[in-house]
């Protein structure tokens, strides 16, 4: 007897281990599916609900480990993490699944449900943030880009950043969870927490709702054009001199064709080539004469080498004034570990607001546009350079920037989109770099900044996530002698 009940207990582990995976495979990732992330910890949840914590520890680590593995060939071939960090990877977010989920279950046994139910998300949005801050990727593991294309869900992000969402997400499969526990021995408390869970999903869903269908105002769009190639001579960084003007006049031509069309803002991709001073006149003349020409302004990633010192920059050129140059604050390791990074915003006068300027990764960070958005800006221009497996993982996470901090962007990437997408994460026009030779994309965007709360409070749902982690854990310690 005692066999045949190990077995189920097993056979259910296993089920809970390959149902979890699967849904965290397909729900987060490179190109998640975003309602299966809201159930995925659900099986793992029931482990922890009716077995020991060992078996609900083995189960979570499992889990997540696998599906985990599920960016392992963009971390190895596009990357080229090595073996040790894409094992760090792996391992650090599982571990701290895993912690959450004993919690969880350490909380529920006690009858401490209302904990358990903040407990399970409150373990993960600490790790998120506490990443945030400390390493080169920023906000890159957050949970909460897995509902980008849920949009009502992602207005959410305009109070509470993306902190909110990854806790929303969460929260919904501890509840139900808890439901489940609950059902026959104290179904009116089973009632009450799925209840308070669901409804403050439906909640968030109205707001959503309501704030989508809020008209921008009239008058304050503006015609963006964006140009990128993916050519095999386009793939690499020219050299200084003849093979970077050779690149920058041949964007110039579709630039060129973009402002006859009608664009007065024009974004090509990052680090195209290699200005060395004190020899850039010749590469800057190029760009700086067709915003003269056209009276449109151009937004080209460049990298400038002045004295000893390197930047990845972002030149504007703007008809009848001197070039501003943006230089990039957040590095990729390694491989723009020779630049030095940027402290200077670029903000100028656009026709309808205020224009913003950042390169690709800066959009990771939820800091930087937080302080363009206090600058009044509506729309961010923001060459880029990804790396075609994560054209939308990586591509898409400056949307989420946009609710953030009120303002829309025009995000031209060389092996990902051209995008275009308003203050409310709509994508207005979207391309891939590859679509041509040379993919062009031109579109209409709102440049109207928008106040949130999240832009003028910033990051004070986390700091009440840590409180509630640091509650929950005074919580079990004044349980601790009992046990369900």
């Amino acid at each position: 007897m005692a066999f045949e009940i190990d077995s189920r207990r097993i056979g259910f582990a296993v089920l809970a281990v390959v149902t979890s995976a699967v849904l965290i495979w397909f729900g987060t990732g490179l190109f998640p599916m975003w309602p299966l992330l809201w159930f995925a910890p659900l099986p793992v949840l029931l482990v922890a609900n009716r077995g020991s914590w060992r078996a609900a520890a083995l189960t979570a680590l499992l889990t997540w480990m696998i599906g985990n593995l599920n960016r392992e060939h963009y971390f190895n071939s596009a990357l080229h993490v090595p073996l040790v960090g894409r094992v760090e990877i792996l391992v650090a977010p599982a571990i701290v699944f895993t912690i959450a989920v004993l919690l969880y279950g350490a909380l529920l046994r006690r009858g401490a449900y209302w904990s358990a139910l903040l407990a399970f998300p409150a373990v993960w949005v600490s790790f998120e943030y506490f990443f945030n801050l400390t390493s080169p990727h920023g906000t890159a593991i957050s949970l909460s880009y897995s509902e980008l294309n849920f949009l009502p869900v992602l207005q959410l992000a305009s109070i509470t950043g993306p902190w909110g969402i990854s806790f929303l997400v969460l929260s919904f499969s501890s509840a139900i969870a808890i439901g489940i526990h609950l059902r026959t021995a104290a179904p009116k408390q089973a009632i009450r927490i799925v209840s308070a869970a669901l409804g403050a999903v439906a909640l968030i869903l109205v707001f959503g709702a309501v704030r989508l269908a809020m008209p921008a105002p009239p008058g304050h769009e503006v015609r963006v054009g964006l140009v990128a190639s993916d050519m095999p001579e386009n793939q690499d960084v020219a050299a200084p001199g003849a093979d970077t003007e050779r690149i920058l006049r041949d964007y110039a031509a579709h630039a060129e064709t973009l402002a006859a069309e009608g664009a007065t803002l024009i974004v090509l991709p990052e680090h195209l080539g290699t200005i060395v001073d004190p020899d850039a006149a010749g590469a800057d003349a190029i760009l700086q004469s067709l915003a003269d020409k056209t009276g449109s302004t151009i937004v080209a990633g460049v990298g400038h080498i002045s004295r000893d010192v390197k930047y990845n920059q972002a030149r504007v050129y703007s008809p009848g004034a001197q070039e501003m140059n943006y230089n990039k604050h957040h590095l990729l390791p390694p491989f723009e570990s020779i630049f030095t990074p940027g402290n200077n915003m670029v903000t100028m006068p656009g026709r309808t607001g205020t224009l913003g300027v950042a390169i690709c990764k800066d959009m990771d960070f939820t800091g930087l546009s937080r302080s363009y958005g206090n600058a009044g800006a509506g729309l961010m221009l923001v060459p880029a350079w990804d790396f075609v497996l994560d054209r939308f993982a990586h591509g898409h996470i400056a949307v989420m920037r946009g609710v953030e901090d009120g303002f829309g962007i025009a995000r031209a990437a060389r092996g990902g989109y051209l995008t275009v997408s308003d203050n409310r994460g709509r994508i207005l026009a979207e391309t891939r770099s590859d679509s041509a030779p040379f993919a062009t994309l031109i579109a209409d965007v709102p440049a109207v900044h928008d106040k949130t709360l999240y832009l003028r409070f910033g990051n004070w749902f986390a700091w009440v996530v840590l409180a509630v982690l640091g509650f929950v854990l005074l919580r079990l310690i004044a349980l601790s002698g009992r046990s369900k």
